[in-house]
């Protein structure tokens, strides 16, 4: 546990990404099975311990320090861990006990419930020092936030054995902590981890963003970039996995998803729902916001599964059939995915289809005029690429439509996290429900944390704190005087919001420090950007 904690805390303290990488990958290869197999896991966001939560380190720090010291301070640092793990009272007069594994660590908060926790918890953290009892606090509840993404622990991973990232990837999501197979295999040089017949995830192929820039049209095919959720159905073994872009198994969620496969395959695609009519019938895709109502259920209801219904928008495929198709040409995989299609019900499938245009000049217009909400912009595809993980220049690019702008005024600040957790840099604001002139009031629309440079994030701090009207908790309240053009993707209808709006992807696009208040816009102008 005490490598693991000084992991935690080098990691903390560099922003560099290669030094990242240098220590993650030097603990690998120093620490023992499966001390490192858990502290990937860790990682990776890999570790759930139900038992313990924020509120239960809250609780327990309130009952051995001054409540108005823990909140002073925890405001003031902005991490319940890192507070914690420094204000924890060290016991007096207690014999030395022998450091505990990694491990052994992982065993006992595995075995903690929500009766033993406050029990058991104080326990391990007296034989920790701060650095321990911060390590053991992340570990416990989840939120690492050292700055490390599940693909760069991966990645290290994979620096540290020299071995393909890819190949890591596509184990990765088969197995389950702390990894034996994995580690025996580019550790140890042993045999790949058998996984014939287990329906698993591939890494995806990603697109650059293209900005300002032309592509041929002879070179490239475009089609359009729907706003669902990026998918992978897998059919391996007689069993359908769907996996979200991150490789996360999110099958439970969608199961009328899991039974529509009659052959072994590997899909790309986008899932959406669709819009269903007032006569029952479904039609074509709902936007983001309908999708939202089936995101993240561990059980489905058959109310759900009749308003919402699930299906996927093909992109391409990888593997059909025995055949592995991801080093073909993405015009060969196109033709393959057309010629599947008869085989696939059309309740749950249909192609993303090409857009045409004579040139790129064309191409453009196309895009400025699709303003429909489940429409993000275009991507163009070169068609001689294979499929490969990740991003690679000059492949696929990723045209998305220019954002919709409102001027909306600051109503809320909150302290953020992490290297922003001495600023209030997350901001809710408003638009006018009527004329401000004669008593309107402000509505919340949306709150972003986005969109400014660190210049502009201190100035904005001064005005909060200089400004500042009442205080709930950690959030404040500020005079209505400063006004935000936001960009967003969409808006739509929500029961959810005062103002019945909430905005797709809300974020700072120009403060106006020169803008009256009072020339904000109004609830009905951003009403009126909602598609039926």
């Amino acid at each position: 546990m005490e490598e693991f904690a000084a992991l935690l805390d080098a990691l903390v303290y560099t922003t560099s990404r290669n030094r990242k990488l240098a220590l993650i990958a030097a603990y690998l290869r120093g620490s023992p099975d499966p001390d490192r197999g858990w502290a990937m896991a860790a990682l990776t966001g890999g570790l759930d311990f139900p038992a313990v939560k924020s509120s239960t380190i809250r609780n327990l720090m309130m009952e051995r320090v001054d409540p108005v010291l823990w909140a002073l301070s925890r405001d003031f640092v902005g991490d319940t861990a890192e507070t914690a793990s420094l204000l924890w009272p060290e016991p007096e007069d207690a014999a030395p006990q022998p450091a505990l594994s990694l491990s052994e660590v992982v065993d006992r908060l595995a075995a903690l419930t929500r009766a033993t926790a406050p029990k058991e918890l104080p326990g391990l953290l007296g034989r920790m020092d701060a650095k321990g009892r911060y390590a053991l606090i992340k570990l416990a509840t989840g939120g690492m936030r050292v700055g490390v993404s599940a693909r760069l622990a991966k990645t290290a991973f994979a620096m540290a054995f020299e071995v393909p990232v890819e190949e890591v990837e596509e184990y990765w999501h088969a197995l389950s902590p702390p990894y034996t197979e994995l580690f025996q295999w580019a550790a140890e040089g042993g045999d790949p981890p058998d996984l014939a017949g287990v329906p698993r995830f591939r890494p995806f192929m990603l697109a650059h963003p293209l900005e300002d820039g032309v592509v041929d049209l002879k070179d490239y095919a475009a089609e359009w970039k729907w706003d669902g959720i990026r998918v992978q159905l897998v059919r391996a073994g007689g069993e359908t996995r769907v996996y979200s872009r991150s490789g996360d198994d999110i099958s439970a969620t969608f199961p009328e998803l899991l039974d529509v496969l009659a052959m072994d395959a590997v899909l790309d695609g986008e899932l959406l729902v669709r819009g269903v009519t007032q006569g029952g019938e479904a039609g074509g895709a709902a936007s983001f916001n309908a999708l939202q109502q089936r995101l993240g259920r561990k059980t489905v209801s058959k109310a759900m599964l009749r308003d919402y219904p699930a299906f996927v928008r093909l992109y391409d495929v990888l593997l059909l059939d025995g055949t592995d198709w991801r080093e073909q040409p993405w015009k060969s995989r196109r033709a393959t995915l057309e010629g599947l299609m008869p085989r696939l019900p059309e309740s749950h499938f249909d192609l993303s289809q090409l857009v045409e245009a004579p040139d790129f000049a064309a191409l453009s217009a196309i895009r400025d005029t699709a303003r429909d909400e489940a429409i993000e912009g275009l991507m163009l595809k070169h068609r001689d690429s294979p499929y490969v993980a990740g991003r690679r220049v000059g492949h696929w690019f990723k045209w998305k439509r220019d954002p919709l702008l409102i001027d909306c005024v600051m109503m809320y600040a909150q302290r953020g996290s992490g290297k922003r957790s001495s600023f209030y840099s997350d901001y809710t604001f408003g638009c006018w429900d009527g004329d401000p002139d004669v008593g309107a009031e402000l509505l919340p629309v949306g709150k972003a944390y986005s969109g400014f440079t660190d210049a502009e994030l201190k100035k904005l701090d001064k005005f909060v704190r200089q400004n500042t009207l009442n205080r709930f908790g950690p959030v404040r309240e500020v005079k209505r005087e400063l006004v935000f053009e936001v960009a967003f993707d969409s808006v739509h209808t929500s029961k959810r919001h005062k103002s019945g709006l909430a905005m797709r992807f809300p974020r700072i696009h120009r403060i106006r420090w020169d803008k009256p208040a009072h020339e904000a816009d109004r609830i009905e102008s951003l009403r009126a950007l909602i598609k039926d």
